[in-house]
Formats: structure tokens, sequence, C-alpha cells
């Protein structure tokens, strides 16, 4: 396991909501230490979610968009007499909303081609809407501990 960090005790919400998973989710979407270009991205990707859906605040649908991709179950390995089985566990708050996180960033990063606060936007917008790489990701995760639902036994 790696170090325990100070990263939750030192995080502070975004300058603008006050959001603390708006601040995380910046943090994590800064490169080489520029986090202000990090937020001006996000507040992009914001700003162009507000005009493409007028009915809810922008940010309630990032947090909505990132409660949707939150796992809630994962396989894990588990090594029995000499053999690997993939169980299925349940998944901490704390790993579900990293999990999400990472998903969400890695969809956004694996589209090329265009201004990265578009590409934000637009799986922020799928993501609410239960659709996109990263709810599917989401999906596919859950799919895959339904189908080793047979070695939850394993699971202690």
């Amino acid at each position: 396991m790696g170090r325990i960090t100070a990263s939750r005790t030192s995080l502070k919400g975004d300058p603008k909501h006050g959001s603390m998973l708006a601040g995380k989710f910046i943090n994590c979407l800064m490169l080489d230490g520029k986090k202000t270009t990090a937020q001006r991205v996000f507040y992009d990707a914001l700003e162009e979610v507000a005009k493409r859906n007028t009915d809810a605040e922008p940010i309630e649908i990032f947090e909505t968009a990132l409660e949707n991709i939150k796992p809630y179950i994962e396989v894990r390995s588990k090594r029995v007499g000499g053999a690997s089985y993939q169980v299925p566990m349940q998944v901490n708050r704390s790993r579900q909303q990293s999990l999400a996180i990472r998903w969400l960033l890695a969809a956004v990063r694996d589209k090329k081609g265009r201004p990265m606060h578009l590409k934000l936007a637009d799986e922020v917008l799928a993501a609410y809407k239960k659709e996109g790489v990263a709810y599917t990701k989401r999906e596919n995760t859950h799919r895959m501990a339904d189908a080793n639902k047979a070695f939850a036994h394993f699971a202690w």
C-alpha cells in the first residue's frame, strides 16, 4: 500500500463554488503543478455545461455525473490454494470517489483533437445522462463482479 498522505486534511474547496469534490478533481486534473491551468480548464468546462444544459447548476451536474460513475462493487484477485479468483467486493467511499475521478479523466484524456475543456464538458454531460466512456467502465466493472458472484464466499 502507498503512504498515507495529508491530502484529505489539507484539501481546500475550489475557489468559485467551495466544493471539496471540485477541489479534489482540479488537483487530479492538474499536471506538472499547474493548478491555475487546471482550474481554467475545469471552469471553462462548467461554463460549456451551463450553455448546453440550463435545467440545473453546472456544479450540481458535475457532482451528479461523478455520482453516476462511482462503482459500488468491484473484483479483486484473491489467491486460494494455488489458483487466483476474481472475488467481488464492495468498494469503500474514498476509493469510489478516486476511481470515478480517475475514469472520468482517463476518458477525457483518451479523446484527441479538441480542447480539453470541451472534451471534459462532453464527458461530464454524458456521465450525467448515464452514458459515455467513464459510465461504460463502471458498468463493465459491475458486470464483471456480477459474473464472478460464485466466488463471493472467498471475500474475507
